[in-house]
């Protein structure tokens, strides 16, 4: 990985981005707005989940932010869970790293952009092997901090990363404990790019099922999900060139471009 520097945060006050956590101002922007960009984003984060959710699945998603999720996957039996209380969500108040769902609850889980928010990592993924049945599957999708990432985030001043951290640490948090939007995004990079280290400390309990690099000017040109930031309108057509360049750049030079990860996790115990 390439790191432009290998730590860098910042203060709330200094975050360029709009409507920071606003999840009920993103939801009205999301359903009142006509542009396509953000919405063709989300359906290439979540669409592909459903190659991996059979209809009689029985599922949450652990911090669903403003909820969009529930458009793109077929699955009926899904539910949106969140440490928050807006009405959106069908569990509210549910701590991804202690959920207090039974044993063996669900086949699948979707974690979407949130798991470099948790202090704890490897507390939230007990909590998944304990709530998931055996062979479920973690659905993950997760940022991954390229150089053009470590770029954005120097610009826009939101979120920051950490190489330096020790990521299996259960002890010393990786993010804020009393912030729930604060983030390190540096997190993915450090679980899962050495699979000898991942295959160490969670090889017992997961495997990796499927995995691909994706994302660059399509994030970069969506507007954001929840905090917003400026863009340029485009139709389709020119949304799926740009995802097209996007997918040649990353398979290229995925250190520089990419600047998403998607992943799928199966309990094997």
């Amino acid at each position: 990985m390439i790191k432009i520097v290998k730590k860098i945060q910042f203060l709330d006050s200094e975050n360029k981005m709009s409507s920071v956590a606003n999840t009920t101002k993103a939801r009205e922007l999301y359903y009142s707005s006509t542009s396509l960009n953000v919405k063709f984003l989300l359906e290439k984060r979540f669409s592909w989940m459903n190659n991996f959710i059979e209809d009689h699945h029985v599922g949450i998603e652990v911090g669903s932010g403003a909820g969009f999720v529930k458009d793109f996957i077929k699955n009926k039996n899904l539910k949106l869970t969140d440490l928050g209380n807006d009405e959106h969500l069908d569990f509210k108040n549910i701590d991804a790293q202690n959920t207090k769902f039974p044993d063996e609850s669900f086949d699948f889980v979707i974690a979407s952009n949130m798991i470099h928010h948790i202090p704890f990592p490897m507390k939230f993924f007990k909590e998944m092997k304990r709530i998931l049945k055996k062979n479920g599957k973690l659905l993950i999708f997760e940022p991954y901090c390229s150089v053009i990432t470590q770029l954005a985030t120097m610009i826009m001043r939101h979120e920051g990363f950490d190489f330096t951290i020790n990521v299996w640490d259960d002890e010393n948090p990786n993010s804020k404990v009393n912030n729930a939007w604060h983030g390190n995004i540096a997190v993915s990079n450090l679980i899962f790019d050495n699979k000898k280290k991942f295959e160490n400390h969670l090889g017992n309990d997961f495997k990796i099922e499927h995995e691909k690099l994706s994302e660059c000017f399509i994030f970069l040109n969506s507007g954001g999900v929840t905090s917003k930031t400026k863009y340029i309108p485009m139709n389709k057509f020119f949304l799926k060139i740009f995802n097209f360049i996007d997918g040649i750049l990353i398979k290229l030079f995925p250190n520089i471009f990419c600047m998403g990860r998607k992943l799928v996790l199966r309990k094997v115990n």
